[in-house]
């Protein structure tokens, strides 16, 4: 039984290193072939057409797990997702910072200050609008819509969460959408959400870069697509 196994394994070790330069080969031979067919015209633009759109999308700063929310979010509010990105890239980094809580008091994602996630008419809100609103309330849609405030409970679970990242990121899409960044005024949503032009600068920087980079991309898939009709 013993002779039996070793002439079974020695026949497998005999059969790969048959085999061995057969495989090395064909594997040359496919890395000489590849190099030789790249010289051809149209496989080489074919092959710089997929390195350009992937060069494009490594530059493509945005999180791509994000990029469907904001899209959503301008479905409904008219807001470009872009410039939803570019206040979430400023707001905190993409969610990186650590906590999502200003010093001064904004909360979550896209750092609202609690008066205007939960409405300004609140009796506690003056001043900077911190507030000093019950955290049960914060998230209550009930008093949001009592008090006017722009918080939107995106995900349907019953809560209008600043720290819920689909919350957060409807919320700002409603507010910026209500200040006119539906309407094509930009600049004047921008200042709205935070009064500052130094804010307004480095908002409208993102949220153009990120138009740039969506326009080459777009515009390299859609040739692409041309190419292979």
């Amino acid at each position: 039984m013993k002779q039996k196994q070793n002439k079974s394994y020695k026949k497998k070790v005999w059969m790969i290193l048959l085999l061995l330069p057969f495989t090395i080969t064909i594997y040359i031979l496919a890395i000489i072939g590849w190099q030789e067919l790249r010289k051809i015209p149209v496989v080489q633009e074919w092959a710089e057409s997929i390195q350009n759109v992937k060069d494009i999308k490594n530059k493509f700063e945005v999180p791509p797990e994000y990029i469907s929310i904001y899209q959503k979010a301008e479905e409904k509010y008219g807001v470009p997702w872009t410039l939803l990105a570019a206040h979430h890239r400023i707001e905190t980094r993409f969610s990186t910072m650590d906590p999502l809580l200003s010093p001064v008091g904004a909360e979550g994602h896209m750092q609202f200050m609690p008066c205007t996630f939960v409405g300004w008419s609140h009796p506690s809100c003056n001043g900077l609008g911190k507030g000093d609103i019950p955290e049960k309330d914060k998230v209550n849609p009930e008093i949001i819509a009592k008090y006017g405030g722009y918080g939107v409970d995106a995900n349907g679970d019953g809560k209008a969460d600043p720290f819920d990242m689909e919350d957060a990121i409807f919320s700002a899409a409603n507010y910026l959408a209500a200040s006119g960044a539906a309407n094509g005024q930009i600049e004047k949503a921008i200042f709205n959400y935070n009064h500052s032009d130094k804010y307004v600068e480095d908002v409208l920087h993102f949220y153009n870069l990120y138009e740039s980079q969506l326009q080459k991309l777009e515009a390299t898939l859609e040739d692409e697509q041309t190419e292979g009709l």
